[in-house]
């Protein structure tokens, strides 16, 4: 009987993982594969079939937006039938929105998107790209007997934790413990042995074929709350034209000021069809609506729950539903659902 050699695809959108050092010049360039097999020789080692796409010019991170996203899932929906897996290097800064949006776009997916990329250059000594790209490329192929992908979901995998993508934000720039997912425990933790949680990992139908989605609507605004905010400023946010959604960052467990202008104005914002979301500025916990009577003042005013949602997560959520045309019934529905993981209703 023959054994099919796992095959991952890689794809390099930019970021520090993919930077070499010029020896001559001491300026970090953009990688090449041939580069990165040169720089991390142990791929050859492997026994797969790996191979790559390259983003050409490569991106910052910073620049990432929406029509990366949907070139990203056209990659993957077009090399879908040829590969194991998939492992997107990219960089760290947007990487969780990027993670978060894709587990959106990528419906019935049911092969592993692993992201992942570096502090460090990979061409440094001390680089953490080596150990994040060669783990994330075992995993990406990782199957179980039945021949199932074991992590068949969007991914983020950083130094040592396997993590599901929409759970996951940025907390670190300097460390290489960069990521974390403080609502939802890591789908895997990397030690001498790759020890998997499968009773955490999603466990999608295999024969549905995979429905790429591509549209997007970015009208929405990120409001964070704070001592003092100004009327004038909460006013002028919730007029601007245009404006569809607002996830607003509220206080503890979904807590928000009880002045009459500032209930005033998100009735009046989500009467005029504005959809506003609650999630808690703590990195840790979930709103919780119902708990203190500020909160109950927030649903009088028809914002809903956001329940433990990471900013990322939310903000990609709503470009994603309010891009496919839904009516605003079915958006508040749906982001009041769980549709991939992506929050825990009590």
């Amino acid at each position: 009987m023959r054994v099919e050699t796992p095959s991952v695809l890689l794809i390099y959108t930019g970021g520090t993982i993919g930077m070499i050092e010029n020896p001559e010049t001491g300026a970090l360039e953009n990688f090449n594969f041939d580069h990165l097999l040169k720089h991390v020789p142990e791929l050859k080692r492997f026994n797969y079939r790996i191979s790559s796409y390259q983003f050409d010019p490569p991106l910052d991170s910073s620049d990432m937006e929406p029509a990366y996203w949907a070139k990203l899932v056209k990659i993957i929906n077009y090399n879908y039938d040829y590969f194991d897996g998939f492992v997107i290097l990219h960089g760290t800064d947007t990487m969780a929105y990027t993670a978060s949006a894709l587990s959106f776009m990528l419906e019935n997916l049911s092969k592993p998107v692993i992201l992942t990329g570096s502090q460090l250059p990979i061409g440094t000594l001390r680089t953490d790209g080596k150990e994040n790209l060669i783990t994330a490329i075992e995993i990406a192929a990782a199957k179980n007997p039945d021949g199932t992908a074991i992590v068949p979901e969007v991914c983020i995998f950083f130094e040592n934790h396997l993590m599901r993508g929409n759970r996951t934000t940025k907390i670190n720039a300097e460390n290489f413990n960069a990521f974390r997912s403080f609502n939802y425990p890591p789908l895997a933790r990397v030690g001498i042995h790759i020890k998997y949680e499968p009773n955490l990992i999603r466990k999608p139908d295999p024969d549905k074929p995979l429905k790429p989605h591509y549209l997007f609507d970015t009208n929405v605004v990120i409001l964070t709350l704070f001592p003092g905010i100004q009327e004038e400023i909460i006013h002028s946010l919730l007029h601007v034209p245009g404006l569809k959604a607002v996830v607003m960052k509220t206080f503890g467990s979904g807590n928000a000021p009880q002045k009459e202008w500032f209930i005033r104005e998100l009735k009046e914002a989500t009467d005029r069809g504005i959809i506003i979301v609650n999630i808690t500025q703590c990195a840790s916990g979930a709103v919780e609506m119902g708990r203190y009577e500020t909160g109950m003042h927030l649903l009088e005013a028809g914002v809903i729950s956001g329940y433990d949602s990471t900013p990322e997560c939310a903000v990609t959520k709503l470009m994603f539903l309010l891009g496919h045309g839904l009516s605003n019934k079915d958006i508040r529905y749906k982001m009041n659902s769980c549709l991939i993981g992506e929050i825990t209703k009590p």
